[in-house]
Formats: structure tokens, C-alpha cells, sequence
């Protein structure tokens, strides 16, 4: 099979991920409960892969805390924030793991929000857009880093300026960069990172980050044990344990850090995603019926791109390219507003994302099949 749906997740998983993961199953003790040295070794564990993440997004060790997706940690970063009668701003391209959650707190009559739309090929029009929904009620602005659907790059550095400038917190959603875009928490003025250990980190699923710089602004929506003031019934305030409280998911975590490091022997990656994708769009031209939705103008992209062929509705060419062994994913991608800014709303898109070990061929393949699919329709 040909796998060309690493925005969902990442495959194959290396190796390294695979022994730690199985490894990790020896410790079969919780870190950070116990002096043993079972649950010693698995604090190791935990504790390096704290640091190794702490290193690749420039946050403290401390500041890391582990959760099993990035919707949970986004959840939190949302609705642990926001207080009654606060306005919150999100971009034109959301995930429903943002706008959901959202969605609900203003359902609720907690909150009121504000869509800002997003120009890919016009930074300072994005950011423009940003300012003019920003109110005095304004205590949170969320956005995407990259676009699920279609690669499209945010400016999430003078976004951020922006918050810190008027004293607004500022959360991103790193579920399509971290791990191929660079991300400076403090110099992109993050306060609260979001991301997956599955997909640009090639760590297993049912993993997820929370990097978060101020635990006093955020409430947790868990309470339990932390393995911490133990005697005390209140949670604890202090980071990490204020949001982790249960067990922890060890071999995860452990995978998580092998595929960090996995990550770090391959620093050209970017490069390489970009060029296949880069390739196919190329490829894509010479195909009577298809549109491509791309106006990246030569700008910064995660290795993502949507397209349709005339006649077909999208799911209708993925599953042509299923049997013929290419796995792609279509539809709506759980992200209505980005649909709606490229008005690919009615039918969705064809999606194709690489990973690490897509290759040339893999792409070749892909645009033989998409050619004879267009051929029969024209025939």
C-alpha cells in the first residue's frame, strides 16, 4: 500500500518506536508513584522525553505536560481559560478540535467568539483581520499553525506579538507542524502549545502535548491523583501535575521520545515532504479535470495538498485510489471554516500528505492512477 495520509497520522512508525513501545511494557509501574525501582525507570522515561520536547519548542521541562491527544490538550487550553463573558477569536481555518469546543462554551452562554479570516497568500491581511476582531471582552485568540487540509501556513509569530501586546492568550494548534515546522515558544509569544505525539513526532497514537507557559491562567478539567500533596484534597497548581492526574500512558510517552530522536538524524525532512509535494503539483497540471487548491505562492507549507477532479465527488476518488492500494483521505477533514474560506464546501477535497518515508515512485504512482481515473470520466 502506498500511505499518503500522514496528516492523520504518521506511517509507517520507525523502528526505535516500535522497541520503545514494547519496551516500555516491562516497567508495567507508574512514574512518579513509587521509590522501586520500577517506577523509578519509568520517570526516566517520562521525565527525558519532558526534556527532549522542552528543548525542540524552547519551553521548561516543567511546562510539558502529557495528555492523549491534542484535542484533549486543546480542550483544556479552551475551556480552562476562558472565564464568563469572555470573547474569543479563532481563525477562518480550524479544526473542529477547536471550534467545537468553542462552539459549546458559546452555546452555553459562556463566551462569545469571533472567526477571523484567514488570507494564505497575504500575511498582513490575515493579521489584519485578526486586529479587527479582537474586542476589550477578548481573553483568548486560538489558531491553527497549519492548515489540516490544505498546507496553508499561518503567521503565528506576529499573531502572537499581536496577544502579547494586548495582554490576550494566545493558544496554537501545532497537530500539522510540530515536528516539520520550527516552533520558538517564546518567540512566536506562545502561551499555550498544542500538539500530537502521532504525526509529525511518528510517535504511536494516543499521545498528545500540552506545552503551557502559565499553569495560573488555566484551570485543569481533571482532578485525581498526581502522585503529589497527597494529604491534601485540593489539586495541586504547580506544573506539571496540576494536569496530569491518573496514570500516565508510559509506552506512548516512550515512543514519543524514540521518535523524537528518530526525528533529529533526518533534519531535512521539510525539505524532502515539500519537494513530493511540490512534485505532484506539478504533475498534477498535465490532468484534465483536476483542481488544485494552492495560492502558497512559493511561501512556507506543511506537506499537505487538496484537490478535486470534475464529476467526481471527492470520497467517490479516494475510494478509486483505495482499490487500487493509495490510501488518501477526502471529505471535510472535521475542518468546516477552512472549507468554507477555499469554498470547497460542497464536495470536499481529495487530500494527500507525505511523511518521511514517501518517495518519488509514490507520488508517480498516484498521478498514473488519478490519470486513468480522469480518462474513463472523459472517455
Amino acid at each position: 500500500m502506498i500511505y499518503l495520509d500522514n496528516a492523520a497520522t504518521s506511517f509507517p512508525k520507525p523502528e526505535g518506536v516500535i522497541r520503545a513501545v514494547t519496551y516500555a511494557q516491562r516497567y508495567a509501574a507508574n512514574p512518579g508513584r513509587a521509590g522501586h525501582e520500577l517506577s523509578l525507570s519509568a520517570e526516566k522515561i517520562v521525565y527525558y522525553t519532558r526534556e527532549k520536547l522542552a528543548l525542540m519548542f524552547n519551553s521548561s521541562v516543567e511546562n510539558v505536560v502529557f495528555t492523549k491527544n491534542c484535542t484533549e490538550s486543546l480542550n483544556i487550553a479552551i475551556k480552562g481559560t476562558v472565564s464568563q463573558g469572555d470573547h474569543v477569536v479563532v481563525s477562518s481555518m480550524e479544526h473542529n478540535s477547536v471550534l467545537r469546543p468553542v462552539e459549546y462554551l458559546s452555546s452555553k452562554g459562556k463566551i462569545t467568539y469571533d472567526v477571523a479570516r484567514v488570507y494564505p497568500d497575504n500575511d498582513e491581511k490575515t493579521l489584519s483581520e485578526f486586529q479587527k476582531a479582537i474586542k476589550k471582552e477578548t481573553s483568548l485568540v486560538v489558531c491553527s499553525h497549519a492548515s489540516n487540509v490544505f498546507g496553508s501556513v499561518l503567521p503565528i509569530e506576529k499573531i502572537g506579538r499581536l496577544c502579547k501586546e494586548k495582554g490576550i492568550v494566545f493558544v496554537v494548534d501545532a497537530a500539522q507542524s510540530a515536528g516539520m515546522i520550527e516552533i520558538d515558544i517564546e518567540k512566536m509569544n506562545i502561551d499555550i502549545l498544542c500538539l500530537p505525539g502521532h504525526k509529525g513526532l511518528l510517535g504511536p497514537m494516543g499521545t498528545g502535548v500540552m506545552i503551557i507557559k502559565n499553569a495560573e491562567k488555566t484551570e485543569t478539567l481533571i482532578h485525581g491523583g498526581t502522585g503529589s500533596m497527597s494529604l491534601n484534597l485540593k489539586q495541586p497548581e504547580f506544573l506539571p501535575d496540576k494536569f496530569e492526574s491518573g496514570t500516565l500512558n508510559l509506552p506512548g510517552i516512550a515512543g514519543v521520545s524514540a521518535g523524537i530522536d528518530f526525528l533529529l538524524t533526518k533534519r531535512n525532512s521539510l525539505e524532502a515532504e515539500r519537494a513530493l509535494i511540490n512534485l505532484l503539483k506539478e504533475d498534477l497540471k498535465n490532468i484534465k479535470g483536476i483542481t488544485v487548491y494552492d495560492n502558497m505562492h512559493g511561501k512556507i507549507f506543511s506537506p499537505v495538498l487538496s484537490f478535486n477532479l470534475l464529476n467526481f465527488h471527492s470520497e467517490e476518488v479516494a475510494e478509486k485510489l483505495s482499490q487500487s492500494g493509495i490510501a488518501v483521505r477526502a471529505g471535510y477533514h472535521c475542518s468546516r471554516l477552512a472549507h468554507k474560506t477555499y469554498e470547497t464546501d460542497k464536495n470536499g477535497t481529495v487530500r494527500v500528505s507525505v511523511g518521511l518515508f514517501n518517495q518519488k515512485k509514490d507520488i508517480k504512482n498516484l498521478v498514473f492512477c488519478l490519470n486513468k481515473i480522469a480518462m474513463n470520466n472523459n472517455m
